[in-house]
């Protein structure tokens, strides 16, 4: 006969809780398996060029996909480029980095190299060129050799073990490849051609759905189109007037009317101007669109294996062109959004036939904002105006020269960056620092400048304890960026033009972008007024994809939205 085992009163307690957690580890463990679902495909939207204030504006009017990620995703109305350099290159580089640019290295679009003393533009690279028989110039952007962190796609794609596919697609080069990462594919829109094409760098030649999509000539579609106005005309009433260009036309082919021309070339056949004439319109954002569902379908993107996320970024292009030309305060750059509002209303309806967008984690942004015209900002009883980057130069060289003694102190500039010559105040063993305040302190009196930043500053931290010396110090990089760099008045930008508009400055106009997440399964819908940071796009999506965060990463995780 076998005797009974004996158990200690901790060894019955130890079984009793085993026992208990057992019993209850099942609900748990379903609930912990549901958080880890992974979407099947992660959609990134960059609309270049809009500040928030168009989409809160113009809300009610949407009806498309701009309305359904307001109602069904989480929008943040306080999300901000937060750097000081608000430049196309300077945001996409954030959005999939979360690096600010003292650390990925994309300083502006273009900027002057220290030692040869050219101009050097953000995603140029002599080493690789565009794919089937595109021209390449010497300074068109192929590649990603200055970017100086990894992205979302190359954690994504490190993680897989390369299985996950990672495609950025946009009207811009800079737009594709700062997206794509080192990693991923960039497909880029070809002004002369209207072709998409990559580069060596990703590839050695296009694979057969490009080629495909390319013979079908889908560019020539829109040849003698007219844009024809989204909405009644009634509904533009609120927006400036002023304009030039703007004027309208009766037009058989439109519902409403539309504006002054159609799309044509110099000959009586799609060519070069009529290809680059597209990108000021709703046109190329079509075609991108259309570009990015044949990827959809030529890289079967979502349907990979169990667990491996595919990534597809999408830049549209266009709004940024409008903005430049018109000003957000236009019936253009209103128009233009409500048409990319029903296209990305129809494109989202492709996905959830496709691959459902129960499966799919959409977020859209923008890479910065943009200031209205100074024409529209005077009219408002704003100082306003453009500053002239040439007669400035003139004005500090002259200044400096009667202080020091040495003609063009200041030999190179690209706004708001300007490097001084360091060749020449080392020959006249002048002192840096010297020459650098003198030149900030003329700088300061200087009509439509607000501060002025130098390398001195900038390069031992003693900056006055302000907001917009912490966004002015994260856009500085110490081994890119110039001497000198300026902050220009607000509703002031540097332009040797006299219409239009641009960006690039620390001010809200420039900073406040839309951020918009929309995914049932992983995201809580609502109206958040949270402060929130481009640059917390990429650690919150790799919380999600249960990745690491980026290298250069300092952003949070978005908590408040995620389920």
């Amino acid at each position: 006969m076998k005797t009974a085992p004996v158990f200690s009163l901790r060894q019955l307690a130890l079984t009793t809780a085993l026992a208990c957690c057992t019993i209850s580890a099942s609900p748990l463990a379903a609930t912990f398996d549901a958080a880890l679902k992974r979407p099947k495909l992660v959609l990134v939207l960059v609309v270049d060029g809009l500040p928030n204030e168009q989409v809160m504006r113009y809300r009610d009017q949407f009806q498309g996909g701009f309305k359904r990620l307001l109602q069904q995703g989480a929008s943040f109305s306080n999300a901000h480029q937060a750097h000081g350099l608000t430049f196309t290159a300077v945001g996409h580089s954030a959005i999939l980095s979360g690096a600010y640019p003292y650390q990925h290295g994309i300083i502006s679009n273009e900027w002057i190299d220290a030692k040869s003393k050219k101009s050097m533009y953000c995603t140029q690279d002599s080493k690789h060129h565009y794919l089937a028989g595109e021209h390449t110039n010497e300074s068109d952007g192929t590649s990603p050799a200055n970017l100086r962190v990894s992205t979302l796609g190359d954690e994504l794609r490190y993680a897989s073990g390369g299985q996950a596919k990672v495609l950025a697609i946009s009207g811009k080069d800079r737009g594709a490849i700062l997206l794509a990462g080192k990693t991923g594919s960039a497909y880029m829109y070809m002004d002369k051609t209207g072709n998409f094409a990559s580069s060596s760098y990703y590839m050695k030649a296009h694979p057969q759905w490009v080629q495909k999509f390319s013979a079908a000539k889908p560019q020539d579609q829109f040849y003698g189109k007219a844009w024809c106005m989204a909405l009644p005309e009634a509904a533009y009433a609120h927006d400036w007037d002023k304009v030039a260009g703007e004027s309208l036309t009766s037009h058989a082919a439109c519902k409403y009317k539309a504006f002054d021309a159609s799309y044509k070339g110099e000959a009586d056949k799609p060519d070069g101007k009529y290809y680059a004439s597209l990108k000021v319109g709703p046109y190329a954002d079509q075609l991108t669109l259309d570009f990015a569902r044949a990827a959809v379908e030529g890289e079967n993107l979502g349907k990979n294996a169990p667990g491996v996320t595919d990534l597809l970024a999408i830049s549209l292009s266009s709004h940024d062109y409008i903005n430049h030309g018109f000003g957000p305060e236009s019936k253009k750059s209103h128009d233009h959004l409500q048409h990319l509002d029903r296209m990305l209303g129809q494109f989202f309806s492709y996905l959830d036939q496709r691959i459902g967008l129960d499966n799919t984690l959409v977020l859209l942004t923008a890479d910065h904002g943009f200031p209205n015209t100074p024409e529209f900002a005077r009219d408002n009883k704003f100082d306003a105006q453009r500053l002239n980057s040439k007669t400035m130069v003139a004005a500090l060289n002259q200044h400096l020269a009667q202080k020091f003694g040495v003609d063009k102190l200041l030999d190179a500039s690209s706004p708001p960056n300007f490097w001084l010559d360091a060749n020449k105040i080392e020959q006249k063993n002048l002192n840096r620092e010297d020459v650098e305040n003198s030149a900030a302190r003329f700088l300061l009196g200087y009509d439509g400048v607000a501060n002025v930043y130098t390398r001195s500053q900038l390069e031992s931290g003693s900056l006055p304890d302000t907001k917009l010396s912490k966004l002015m110090q994260r856009a500085w990089h110490r081994q890119v960026s110039g001497d000198l760099m300026v902050v220009a008045k607000p509703y002031w930008y540097f332009s040797s033009g006299n219409s239009g508009t641009s960006h690039g400055s620390p001010y809200s106009y420039d900073s406040n972008v839309p951020l918009l997440v929309m995914g049932k399964p992983w995201i809580k819908p609502g109206w958040y007024g949270n402060y929130a940071e481009v640059v917390d796009i990429a650690p919150t999506l790799a919380h999600l994809l249960q990745l690491r965060p980026p290298s250069g990463s300092e952003g949070r995780v978005l908590t408040e939205v995620v389920r």
